[in-house]
């Protein structure tokens, strides 16, 4: 920068030879004498050193010498006003550039240096230069502050002993703002410091040093390739217009500029800039969370997140990845890996198999496949020595040697390589899988991971998936699970929303589109408050799955304010490896209240609450169905509830705390209620009423338990008088044993209203 060029400024006083009346021997103000006419200044128009210059004889304590002209002085500028001299004869005097600060109106600026370095003359004919540095600002080598003042008068003063003779060439004023650009500027250039940038040398300290040197300004990366070979942090804010390369397990930290645009700048590469900033993230990065600024990342393959920072295979503190967009690209990077091997299973050690042929070919967090696996069993661990797999889950009938498959999907951000992750956060994001990709594979272990606020995009297997205990806690919010299988009718679908293992698990607010099942949850504890699942099809009298499946038969579980639409509840225990009954829990433990159900186009077979024992002597201990709307569209259905019998029927005698009531039932021919309020007219005179319990008691349960009796009418006998006893009931009767048989002391007839329970309360 140079203001005489960028804005015209005449800096440079003119010469002693144009006239020595604009040089004062004052202040330099108007009215000022000059040395036109005064005795002790001449002009000297030949000299050996100097092309012209002012002879003054020295007769005052500080003889001055000012210009007269108003040299401009402007913030961010700055003058260096020079001189040359020597002694002629006399005694030494000495020397320092000298000036007037000038104010609005002519006025003098107070309380500012107006004197540069001092330098004494010390032999007769020796040229010396004095400068000084004027400016606005308190920088480095400037000698005089003059904030505050507008323009100055500038020249020189001789001090010390009179009488000497001093020749002085003309002065010079010029701007040196340039030497302070790189203040000015709030720019460190990582060059200044030692970088390279030729991709090859390393420039760590280099750009250690220029982050050091900063103080709170920019460091700048100009274009160029930089190699970083160590671990780099940057705590000032930088630009990059050239790249960084550096080992994998290297990090850059940008702890001012922590963004996921900063880090495309630094990288290049979308993909690469984001395992580098997720490796900063989980590196003291001073952010929780790594905002993706909205910026749409298209991945080549899936993500190892904790191959992108393998120092850690486990992380406990609060992390965010938000505000963005991750979408697969076709690749062969996406294909599922698949293996088959031979291995043995035993139901006393029931989450390992052994024996496993070839076990160096089956990944981590593979689905597990074959005769006796429930849905949903992964690979959570593999032991190549011990030629042993772990399961995230027990096997309900694989007893002995067989061959499994094992298929490892490929998802978006897989943290399947990290033991153990808690307190994850992905949040406002697109998981978009493109048909191509599977969403988020879960750590192997943690919790409290947390989806808020996100679309997983046509995933082509699975939405999210947990290998292990990294679900507990899972919390699912205000997300949009969309399937890549839309136009497929149900029964050729494959995808699933997600997974979770263990307990603990919240989903709310959360809309999902027709995937072969919206979730199995293997824990128990699980909140489900306010979603929207839809698994229907344009099929007419089409297939339909379950959106929700529970495989802990006693689920302690609550399903309140959803909108289940054309899939099922189901309750198995698929995940046990020994499904008969015996000393576990049995099924219940379950609140379904306030729903919607619905579904059209179906068989009358449908039905909205399935219960699948894997094992005999299972029985219903727990549940509750209060306060539904289920209603079917184009058709009825004969009942909301059922038994799937295809392994082993339920224990219908140990039926428990059953309770169907405040529910309202459209095109469903039998309406289940329990306790069930059951009209019965008796016109011949019997001393045995039967009264038929079903088709109203549900999953065609047993007249177990009869808690009251009113009389519609009056109970007569043959004769016609009034009949004052009371019968006792015979529960359980009957073939099916659903009916109650009242027995009377005599032969009677009437109407009566009978409350009859398929199950016992506690």
């Amino acid at each position: 920068m140079n203001k005489a060029i960028t804005d015209g400024l005449v800096l440079t006083p003119t010469p002693f030879a144009a006239g020595l009346s604009v040089w004062s021997s004052g202040d330099g103000t108007p009215g000022s004498d000059t040395y036109a006419g005064s005795g002790s200044g001449v002009l000297i128009t030949s000299d050996q050193n100097f092309d012209g210059c002012l002879e003054i004889v020295k007769v005052a304590t500080t003889q001055k010498l000012r210009y007269m002209g108003e040299t401009t002085i402007l913030p961010g500028c700055y003058l260096r006003i020079s001189a040359k001299v020597k002694a002629i004869s006399g005694p030494l005097p000495s020397v320092r550039i000298a000036g007037w600060a000038g104010g609005a109106g002519g006025a003098h600026v107070t309380g500012l240096l107006e004197t540069g370095p001092e330098v004494a003359l010390t032999s007769y004919g020796e040229v010396v230069e004095v400068s000084a540095i004027v400016g606005t600002g308190t920088r480095g080598g400037v000698d005089m502050v003059w904030n505050g003042a507008i323009y100055g008068h500038f020249g020189l003063d001789l001090t010390g002993a009179n009488g000497g003779i001093v020749r002085i060439d003309d002065i010079q004023i010029e701007d040196i703002t340039s030497a302070y650009l790189r203040d000015m500027m709030t720019m460190v250039d990582v060059r200044d410091y030692g970088a390279v940038g030729d991709g090859v040398t390393d420039d760590s300290a280099a750009f250690e040093a220029a982050d050091a040197a900063a103080g709170g300004r920019i460091v700048s990366v100009p274009e160029g390739v930089y190699y970083l070979a160590n671990h780099v942090t940057i705590d000032n804010r930088i630009k990059f217009q050239g790249t960084v390369t550096m080992p994998t397990e290297k990090r850059l930290v940008l702890a001012k500029d922590f963004d996921f645009p900063t880090y495309v700048d630094a990288f290049g590469s979308e993909e690469l800039a984001f395992r580098k900033a997720f490796q900063a993230l989980l590196n003291n990065a001073d952010h929780e969370s790594l905002d993706l600024c909205g910026r749409r990342i298209l991945l080549s393959g899936p993500v190892d997140l904790q191959a992108a920072e393998a120092s850690k295979t486990s992380y406990a503190m609060r992390r965010v990845i938000t505000n963005g967009q991750l979408e697969a690209q076709s690749g062969t990077a996406w294909e599922s890996g698949v293996a088959t091997s031979q291995a043995t299973y035993s139901a006393s050690n029931d989450r390992k198999l052994t024996g496993v042929v070839n076990v160096a070919n089956i990944e981590v967090g593979a689905l597990v496949t074959g005769n006796g696996v429930g849905r949903e069993v992964y690979v959570e661990d593999i032991n190549i020595a011990q030629q042993t797999v772990t399961l995230s889950q027990p096997l309900y009938d694989a007893e002995g040697t067989q061959v499994f498959t094992f298929t490892r999907f490929r998802y978006l951000l897989d943290f399947s390589g990290f033991q153990s992750l808690t307190n994850f956060v992905l949040d406002d994001l697109e998981l978009n899988g493109a048909g191509y990709g599977s969403g988020v594979m879960l750590a192997r272990g943690g919790g409290i991971f947390t989806l808020r606020d996100c679309t997983i995009n046509r995933p082509k297997d699975r939405g999210l998936t947990s290998i292990g205990s990294g679900c507990q806690g899972l919390a699912i919010d205000r997300c949009q699970f969309l399937s890549d299988e839309m136009d497929l009718p149900v029964s050729s679908r494959v995808s699933i929303g997600f997974n979770a293992n263990h307990n603990d698990v919240k989903i709310r607010d959360t809309r999902v589109v027709r995937f072969k099942h919206f979730c199995i949850l293997a824990g128990t504890g699980n909140l489900i408050v306010g979603n929207h699942w839809f698994h229907g099809d344009g099929e007419a009298l089409g297939v339909r799955k379950g959106g929700i499946i529970f495989t802990s038969p006693n689920t302690k579980s609550v399903i309140t304010g959803n909108y289940i639409d054309n899939n099922f509840i189901e309750l198995t225990n698929e995940h046990d490896a020994t499904p008969a009954m015996g000393v576990q829990y049995s099924f219940g433990g379950l609140t379904i209240t306030g729903n919607i159900f619905h579904a059209n186009d179906v068989g009358d077979w449908f039905r909205f609450i399935v219960v699948k024992p894997y094992g005999p002597d299972h029985f219903i201990h727990g549940l509750s169905v209060i306060g539904n709307t289920f209603r079917v569209l184009n058709g009825n259905i004969e009942r909301v509830e059922m038994v799937d019998t295809t392994f082993a029927d339920l224990d219908y005698g140990r039926m428990r705390n059953i309770l169907f009531v405040g529910n309202t039932y459209n095109s469903v021919d039998n309406e289940a209620v329990n306790p069930a309020l059951v009209e019965h007219t008796q016109t011949t005179a019997s001393t045995a009423w039967v009264v038929t319990g079903t088709p109203t008691l549900p999953f065609g349960g047993r007249a177990r338990v009869m808690e009251s009796l009113t009389f519609d009418d009056k109970i007569t006998d043959s004769s016609g008088g009034t009949v004052a006893a009371m019968p006792w009931a015979d529960t359980e009767y009957g073939t099916a044993q659903d009916q109650v048989r009242l027995v009377w002391p005599t032969a009677c007839s009437g109407k009566i209203w009978a409350r009859i329970r398929m199950d016992r309360p506690v």
